[in-house]
């Protein structure tokens, strides 16, 4: 059952500094500026993680919630003796994010995405609007997950690749409603979400926006610091919107705020598909503008793709507080993979630890590598490797999956968002006012 707990942080904008209780909802400053991601501030300022629970909500302290829900859902630390060896790093640690029951990983969808979901359902007031969520399929896996088992209304909006992540352990709880998108991809889900959301009885989930995101995410650095006893002086991930790099560079401030880390934040080493790389070339222009391309060439480029789950068109890049000032910040960097390099280095983790990761953990693996060979991470170096996702296939070997069945197909390329938005609204007959 869930638990109620205190609130016990505040929400405060970095670029005006006002503060406030929050309602589990806000996702953006109410006054007159430029955008900026809110952030938490918590009455707790030492880094003191609970016994008494052994899922993400030991760190409640530092999570934006007022209610835990009994979960093993967590972050795994540990090094792999075989890849410390192959990459010369003898200081590498492994945060794994998925189902390896063996290495005590128990993330039931088999990535990082459930902590997100968790955190999220946890701000929610105690009778919450429909939570609408785009995806490319691992965050819908995960809500779709954690918003059945307690029975809160759901809205996931998919495109037809992103299908193929939603396989669940159980079926789909009636309150929550899964559309597809036919001649889509991720940012066509993201548009029409929004357009939902904006109706009266729903509540855009929010993405890197919402301050529960981002600290469930931050938990995988707390689960590192517990581990390695201190501060990496790398860290290592694969993005798409980035939110997990900005929670873990959030995170590492809040630590070093206690004085028992150090006074270094970590360097951001952040990977992306060489095909498909817009943070990358944004961060390579040197400055704070968000480099786009059109709609087709993204749908094309995320057609060719090694890890279609990083194709987001307009991530955080450029707001206050996104990937530009945290890389700026953090002495970070942006590197970009090749095919090839992702899926030898996806073969490598599999020999070497005997479970299957996803293609965007084998990015970031093909980036560290990259990056060590440049000379680009002293040997000596603490690194901390965000795996965000493995064990899918272990999973479906341990347990029965259900296909989640979608609610709504949509052809985009036949229907208007304004003919669409309607249809989708009626899924929800109680909400509509």
């Amino acid at each position: 059952m869930e638990q109620i707990v205190s609130r016990h942080y505040a929400v405060f904008c970095p670029i005006c500094g006002q503060r406030g209780m929050d309602d589990g909802l806000t996702l953006s400053c109410s006054r007159d500026h430029g955008p900026a991601l809110l952030q938490s501030d918590y009455l707790v300022k030492e880094f003191a993680p609970k016994t008494d629970c052994e899922g993400l909500f030991r760190y409640r302290d530092w999570l934006p919630v007022t209610r835990t829900f009994p979960t093993r859902a967590r972050t795994v630390v540990f090094q792999s003796e075989e890849l410390c060896t192959q990459l010369g790093l003898p200081n590498l640690w492994i945060a794994f994010n998925g189902y390896w029951p063996e290495r005590g990983a128990h993330l039931e969808t088999a990535t990082f995405k459930e902590l997100e979901a968790y955190a999220v359902l946890g701000r929610l007031p105690s009778d919450p609007p429909v939570l609408v969520v785009a995806s490319a399929g691992n965050t819908a896996a995960a809500f779709a997950t954690v918003c059945s088992r307690y029975r809160r209304p759901c809205l996931l909006v998919v495109p037809r690749r992103g299908l193929a992540r939603m396989r669940l352990r159980t079926p789909l709880d009636p309150a929550v409603k899964l559309v597809v998108l036919d001649g889509a991809d991720y940012s066509d889900a993201i548009a029409l979400a929004e357009s939902v959301a904006a109706l009266p009885g729903f509540q855009a989930e929010g993405g890197v926006r919402n301050i529960g995101r981002r600290d469930g995410l931050a938990t995988v650095l707390y689960a590192g610091v517990e581990a390695m006893g201190r501060m990496p002086d790398h860290y290592v991930q694969a993005v798409g919107s980035g939110a997990g790099a900005i929670a873990v560079h959030e995170a590492a401030a809040r630590l070093l705020a206690t004085g028992r880390y150090g006074s270094d934040l970590p360097r951001l080493l952040l990977c992306q598909n060489a095909s498909f790389a817009p943070l990358a070339e944004s961060w390579k222009s040197g400055t704070r503008h968000l480099s786009t391309c059109s709609a087709d060439d993204a749908r094309a480029a995320t057609r060719t793709v090694f890890a279609d789950e990083l194709t987001n068109r307009f991530p955080p890049y450029a707001v206050r507080s996104g990937i530009y000032d945290v890389l700026t910040e953090s002495a970070g960097d942006m590197l970009t993979v090749e095919r090839e390099a992702a899926e030898y280095e996806r073969k490598v983790f599999s020999k070497a630890e005997s479970v299957d990761i996803e293609p965007a953990s084998a990015v970031a693996l093909a980036g560290l590598r990259q990056a060590v060979t440049a000379g680009r991470i002293p040997e000596e170096a603490v690194v901390l490797l965000n795996v965000t996702g493995g064990g899918r296939a272990r999973l479906a070997q341990d347990h029965p999956l259900y296909d989640a069945e979608p609610t709504l197909i949509v052809d985009l390329q036949d229907e208007t968002v304004e003919g669409t938005v309607p249809r989708i609204a009626g899924l929800f007959p109680d909400r509509i006012h």
